[in-house]
């Protein structure tokens, strides 16, 4: 007979979805054993239920989601994501690293890892210095395999060795962004003394932004190739294709075949971006596949979505002097503060990037001068030189899955994994963009890998946690985040404080910039010594200043330590050692003087 699961929540809530996916994703892992019930309801709805639930339990548990097993009270997220780890631990047979198959085998590699961006790179090299200490030099054949292959997008881009972050993503996004940064330090330069004409500059030549940023990235493929290769890992730039759950067909860029077995297949693919399912996408519009790599200047851009990819992008277009609008369905940054989301648009609003809000493209066509107009929903239409659409991103998962026995989730075709990356198929394991309910950021894809490695060629036990990842919106008015959202916490703990305070960065004052436009909030847990939960800034340089306060919190920092802490001054940075208001005071967070 099955346990049965049942997850209730309302619609919209970060930890009920999250709660309900690990649910399924045991039920799908243990087919039989385990059978689950979702129910989501609105938020009013929820609240006028949850109590009279709680009280038929006899538990006094008012936050989403409510979870029950065998009918009885489980608790909310945190308490079913600790009972499915104990659950998939506990399973007969079970283990975090496959060990149904001896490892002396007679197949061609230890380990076959598909995907070379920076997740599959970082399995590769510290598999193979587990498994061949001292790299090419040690005179053992490779034992570890790595497959890379990139298919051109729609308009046919393709890049080098290394995967998203370093071709089309992280790396030539910060370039670009500091490339507008640059720009923008010009136009103010004059308040420090120099030539009045740079106040009024031209657009950026792309050429030369283009040219100087693919040169850099161009070295950094080579590097990567290079390393792998003295790490004495097999290199292979072939798309990767199961034909059973051992052996792999590889297909290079002539098309020539070749079949590989391995005792053991990493999944490190990555994701691309998704396109709308409209008329002339994909024949007319770019996505960030391809932005980065234009060549010829991107001129008028619409940017559809309001992810962090479209605003980061719509910042940077803007920052070099491309007029620029987006294009937002809904609302910005979805899964991020709401109001620290709002600052951003009013700070890219202020500084120059038009927003169309509540519509969505219809049509994209083209007309006899190269233009295009976009047709909207709300019955309007765009004109512009290029549509960029950054509407979220899919998993690269066609790589007949079915053939190894690995399972996917229904709707979002990610890889269904459990707490130590492991699929459906014991010995294949997954990582980085590709895995359901990961985290898409290069950084935790870097860790996970090593982490996996170290599991399964050295004995070792240490689990990712996606707990307290640090990250960083590279807008033009940089967003760093670490731990809940505001609306996350408000849902999740009982008694919360937060506090906040806009600020102006000493070097915005002498060019008369506005004034109290950065912003900082550190969300406590007033139940928990006033531990930090949530931590928030909008500043220049934002990501230089979170990678502290992650260690911090990881630490379990509370609000008294940041208090007891010596700020640097004059830094935007000193700004987390000195909040003293609060928002249940309802007394102003602007500032005056230094």
């Amino acid at each position: 007979m099955s346990t049965r699961l049942v997850v209730s929540g309302w619609d919209g809530c970060g930890f009920h979805a999250r709660a309900a996916q690990a649910a399924k994703n045991l039920e799908a892992k243990f087919p039989g054993q385990y059978s689950v019930e979702v129910n989501t309801m609105k938020r009013d709805d929820f609240r006028g239920w949850v109590g009279s639930k709680s009280a038929e339990l006899g538990v006094s548990h008012t936050t989403s989601p409510l979870v029950t097993v065998g009918g009885k009270f489980l608790g909310g997220c945190d308490d079913t994501l600790a009972y499915i780890l104990k659950a998939e631990k506990d399973q007969s047979g079970y283990k975090t690293v496959d060990d149904a198959e001896p490892e002396e085998h007679n197949y061609d590699f230890d380990l076959v890892v598909i995907g070379g961006g920076s997740g599959g790179m970082a399995a590769s090299k510290a598999a193979a210095d587990l498994l061949t200490p001292g790299g090419q030099d040690s005179g053992i054949p490779p034992r570890v395999c790595c497959l890379d292959f990139v298919k051109p997008s729609p308009i046919g881009t393709k890049w080098g060795f290394g995967g998203t972050c370093v071709n089309v993503g992280c790396i030539p996004k910060k370039l670009y962004h500091t490339a507008a940064i640059t720009r923008d330090t010009l136009i103010h330069s004059p308040y420090f003394g120099a030539d009045e004409s740079l106040a009024t500059p031209p657009p950026a030549n792309w050429e030369t932004v283009r040219q100087n940023i693919q040169m850099h990235i161009k070295s950094l493929n080579f590097g990567s190739v290079s390393e792998l290769r003295t790490g004495n890992v097999k290199y292979k730039n072939a798309l990767g294709r199961f034909i059973d759950p051992h052996t792999i067909e590889c297909t290079n860029r002539k098309g020539e075949k070749e079949t590989i077995t391995a005792r053991r297949v990493l999944l490190a693919m990555g994701g691309r971006p998704n396109y709308p399912d409209i008329p002339g996408a994909k024949e007319f519009g770019i996505t960030s596949d391809d932005i980065f790599s234009l060549k010829e200047s991107p001129g008028e851009t619409l940017v559809v979505g309001a992810s962090y990819i479209a605003l980061e992008c719509a910042g940077f277009l803007t920052g070099l002097g491309y007029k620029t609008t987006v294009l937002m369905r809904s609302i910005p940054l979805r899964g991020f503060d709401q109001q620290m989301a709002e600052i951003i648009v009013k700070n890219m609003e202020a500084e120059g990037t038009a927003f169309i809000k509540g519509a969505t493209p219809t049509e994209v066509t083209k007309g006899a001068n190269g233009r295009l107009t976009v047709k909207l929903s709300n019955g309007s239409s765009h004109e512009c030189d290029n549509v960029l659409f950054a509407i979220g991103r899919a998993p690269d998962a066609s790589i007949n899955l079915e053939a190894a026995g690995v399972k996917t989730h229904e709707r979002s075709g990610k890889i269904i994994t459990d707490a130590g990356e492991r699929t459906s198929t014991p010995h294949v394991y997954a990582i980085g963009d590709v895995i359901e309910g990961g985290l898409e950021l290069t950084p935790v894809a870097i860790q996970s890998g090593r982490l996996l490695a170290q599991r399964l060629y050295n004995s070792k036990t240490k689990l990712m946690d996606y707990s307290n990842v640090a990250t960083t919106v590279f807008t033009p008015l940089e967003y760093g985040v670490c731990g809940f959202s505001e609306e996350e916490a408000t849902e999740k703990f009982k008694n919360i404080e937060v506090y906040h305070s806009y600020f102006t960065p000493l070097e915005w004052t002498v060019p008369q910039k506005p004034t109290n436009t950065c912003y900082i909030k550190i969300i406590t847990d007033l139940d928990a010594n006033e531990r930090v939960i949530g931590f928030h800034i909008c500043c220049p340089n934002a990501g230089e200043v979170l990678q502290g306060v992650a260690v911090a919190m990881r630490a379990g920092a509370t609000k008294q330590h940041f208090d007891d802490t010596v700020g640097i001054h004059p830094t935007v940075s000193e700004m987390m050692t000195t909040l003293t208001t609060t928002k249940s005071s309802g007394v102003s967070a602007e500032q005056a003087g230094c």
